[in-house]
């Protein structure tokens, strides 16, 4: 792809969910680029906040463009809503370009992409699902200290995403030419059920990693007992199903390169010392 804007750029790129898998790294990489980054965030000044609506004109003051990831999860109920109202706000303040990270295989998340697709500004949709990082960072790593990885997941196979690449593939779409009004589907190169995740995390770790698949009351306790919204359980039923078991080439696409394997992100990962 070519136009990027280079390093002259003077107006900030706002990244929101800046401290969040993606966003943190979305934001890293346009520092990297020498690019000026915003940082949406409770924590940032000016102050984003996705529940205070009143944080959202200022933060989007004489922004180019934004990466926008609703928290928690765009299948959330009031999702749709919410990333709408921003995106006009947003569109209404001069930004130019959009790049919502959206939630492959959920309805309520396609919603929230046509809301934003509705400002009348410049959107690429990036729509990823399961991602490699949710073993290491946060959500799963407990369980992989643990040695059990325990879901509702049934024998689903899942085409899991490095987070390093939908970075890129947003970074690219914010900073180039040639990704407004795409669509990029991601995918990582392999389908693999949860026994393969563990089975794959044993042989890097160096000591044996269980998959143990729960009913949905199961980890309805779980989710109740770490004070987690059930909303969390509805998304495992819905796209925990089969329905993304297929790969797509949104990477390759927006990159011209192909995806990263879990493989590579399990070896690399274990090389941190993260999982002990």
């Amino acid at each position: 792809m070519t136009g990027t804007h280079g390093s002259t750029q003077t107006k900030p790129i706002l990244v929101t969910a800046s401290s969040g898998k993606t966003g943190s790294r979305v934001a890293q990489r346009l520092v990297d680029k020498g690019m000026p980054v915003r940082l949406g965030s409770r924590n940032a000044s000016p102050r984003f906040d996705w529940e205070d609506q009143n944080t959202w004109r200022p933060a989007l003051a004489d922004v180019s463009a934004a990466y926008i990831c609703f928290v928690p999860d765009l299948g959330f109920p009031g999702a749709a809503d919410a990333v709408g109202a921003f995106s006009k706000i947003a569109v209404d303040s001069g930004v130019e370009r959009l790049v919502l990270l959206s939630g492959r295989g959920e309805p309520e998340a396609r919603a929230g992409e046509e809301a934003v697709q509705a400002s009348g500004g410049q959107v690429t949709v990036v729509r990823a699902s399961w991602f490699n990082q949710n073993f290491s960072e946060n959500f799963l790593l407990e369980s992989v200290l643990g040695s059990e990885i325990a879901l509702p997941a049934g024998n689903a196979a899942e085409p899991f995403v490095d987070a390093d690449d939908i970075a890129d593939v947003a970074v690219a779409a914010l900073t180039e030419d040639g990704h407004g009004g795409q669509e990029y589907e991601v995918t990582g190169p392999r389908l693999l059920t949860f026994h393969d995740v563990a089975s794959e995390l044993t042989a890097v770790t160096g000591r044996e990693i269980r998959y143990t698949p729960l009913t949905t009351d199961q980890y309805a306790d779980i989710l109740r007992a770490n004070d987690l919204p059930l909303d969390f359980l509805e998304l495992f039923t819905k796209i925990l199903d089969g329905r993304n078991a297929q790969l797509t080439d949104g990477v390759q696409r927006a990159l011209g390169r192909p995806p990263r394997d879990f493989r590579d992100y399990a070896q690399a990962t274990a090389a941190t010392g993260v999982w002990g």
